[in-house]
């Protein structure tokens, strides 16, 4: 260990030695600059939060602001062991100047020891890079010790890694760079209102092309669209030179992005970019062993359903805070295993902060104690609900704690709720299910518990959330998990006999999810909602 800290403090070098940071209790504060910024603490090896820039109705990938981190001063009943960084780089290129242990390397951590708050306290920073890698280890079922394949593929890492018994990471290989980006740039050349510069993306277009993919004709490829997947997908390509004037020769620039032809265009484009990982992956797969994946694509539901169904694997996982929301987590685990040698963590999706209840008086709603029948019964006729109950969700899926809610029929509710959150027509609302009953509704009907696969429907009671390709990206709940939602859907079960619901996150447009009582009833007023649930109270809107 001592190796290890060779150039950094001699007196960190000789706490460790003596085991300073073996005892039991081992707190870690871990923070992560820039998009998707986070807070959060691992205390004796269990995740007591993680804050999130953007929930609590922030911008949407924002930077942890100085109100993000005085809520995490607040969550900490002691000062912290050691204080960690997720690596970053200065400007927008990941080769900017780096800051802490920078974006990229496996064997780049720091370590010193400095005074803050008139404490001597330890400093740890490892790079983004093996922040994924150790935040999808470190959250994993899967014992310390059992070899793991890793794939990080987000916007700009696209690498293939063995993590061997020791927790030692060895990189297979660069697949491709930018992976995210270049797909994300795809929506770019076809959306008229993109106008941003040289290799630069939307964060949220990603997404939107996700669920476009269902439009697709599934007839072939037209030459023109082509000769952009040939473009885009070239090894050789210098992403952050790229200016979507490239292609304003092609009939797809400025296409539209409802176009079918366009819809065609993107099918085939991630149907290309995966089969560009599974061949590397394939030819460097020698051992059966459970794969790990993370970055932000693997929030791409298509993708994750196909390494599943590939078999190359004896299991797969993705942590739900796969993106970089998960970063901080990620350093923290990778900090706490090198200061006691364990990277594995207790953890629970419900780990954000807690409901506030900033305001007593709710002008325009009725207060009433919360009923799970009660509300199934206004669900069941036609109400659209918001709902805040726990802690907020790990990740930019809510899974039943920050939701806008909604029978899942007619089909009329689905464009009901994307009104509401004013999202373009062609996406898709989400089920959530109990996890008991997914095998009446979804094939296959495996536990799917952090919305992060696709699934065939197979019931045509559940209209509002099947996609235009017949499939749905569910959450499974059961009991143990989410004790209030599991009760909700059973007593709409037993009022309508469908076990499962609409469920969106709850949010304002270009915010994250909402987690005030002040800007739930803001929120509820103006999407015209029937109502909402805060914690043990329903409030209905007040008939005029």
């Amino acid at each position: 260990m001592i190796e290890l800290l060779e150039g950094y403090s001699m007196k960190t070098a000789e706490l460790i030695q003596k085991g300073i940071y073996n005892k039991a209790g081992l707190r870690i504060l871990s923070m992560k600059e820039g998009h998707d910024g986070s807070i959060a603490l691992i205390s004796n090896g269990k995740l007591e939060f993680a804050l999130e820039a953007e929930k609590d109705n922030g911008y949407r990938y924002g930077w942890a602001s100085p109100s993000t981190f005085i809520k995490a001063l607040e969550l900490c009943d002691e000062t912290p062991d050691v204080i960690a960084m997720s690596g970053w780089s200065k400007g927008a290129s990941p080769d900017g100047s780096p800051i802490g242990a920078g974006y990229s390397g496996l064997g780049n951590q720091q370590i010193t020891t400095q005074k803050s708050l008139g404490k001597e306290i330890t400093f740890f920073s490892s790079s983004h890079e093996r922040s994924h890698l150790l935040c999808a280890y470190g959250m994993s079922p899967f014992p310390q010790g059992q070899p793991c394949y890793a794939l990080l593929w987000e916007g700009h890492f696209g690498s293939f890694y063995y993590i061997d018994e020791n927790i030692k990471i060895t990189k297979l290989g660069k697949v491709l760079d930018h992976p995210g980006n270049r797909f994300a740039f795809l929506y770019a050349i076809a959306d008229p209102q993109f106008n941003l510069g040289a290799g630069q993306i939307r964060l949220s277009d990603a997404g939107k092309l996700m669920a476009l993919t269902a439009y697709s004709s599934k007839g072939p490829i037209d030459p023109e669209g082509q000769q952009i997947i040939n473009t885009l997908l070239d090894g050789s390509l210098n992403f952050s030179c790229i200016k979507k004037d490239k292609f304003k020769d092609s009939p797809y620039y400025n296409i539209g992005v409802d176009s079918p032809r366009f819809a065609t265009l993107v099918a085939h484009f991630s149907n290309a970019l995966y089969e560009i990982f599974f061949s590397f992956v394939r030819k460097n797969v020698r051992s059966s062993a459970p794969l790990l994946i993370s970055g932000g694509c693997g929030l791409n539901c298509d993708w994750n359903t196909k390494w599943i169904e590939s078999k190359l694997f004896s299991d797969v996982f993705i942590p739900p805070c796969t993106n970089d929301s998960g970063s901080a987590i990620g350093t923290a685990i990778d900090a706490q295993f090198f200061f006691s040698g364990n990277a594995k963590i207790k953890w629970s999706p419900y780990s954000g902060e807690n409901p506030l209840r900033d305001i007593t008086k709710v002008e325009g709603f009725t207060r009433e104690a919360y009923n799970a029948s009660r509300l199934a019964s206004l669900l069941s006729k036609g109400s659209i609900f918001g709902w805040i109950q726990g802690r907020y969700e790990l990740g930019p899926r809510a899974l039943g704690n920050r939701s806008l809610i909604a029978a899942p029929y007619p089909r009329d509710n689905l464009d009901r709720l994307n009104a509401i959150k004013l999202r373009e027509k062609f996406r898709p609302i989400a089920p959530v299910c109990c996890e008991d009953d997914m095998q009446k509704y979804f094939s296959p009907a495996s536990p799917s518990p952090y919305m992060l696969e696709f699934r065939k429907v197979i019931s045509p009671e559940i209209p509002a959330v099947t996609h235009a390709d017949s499939s749905a990206r569910p959450q499974s709940v059961s009991h143990h998990q989410n004790p209030m939602m599991y009760e909700l859907l059973k007593s709409f079960k037993e009022q309508t006999g469908i076990a499962v619901l609409c469920n969106t996150s709850l949010n304002f447009n270009g915010y994250g999810f909402i987690n005030s009582l002040s800007d739930l009833r803001a929120f509820a007023i103006q999407n015209e909602l029937d109502g909402f649930v805060f914690e043990s109270d329903i409030y209905l809107k007040t008939e005029a």
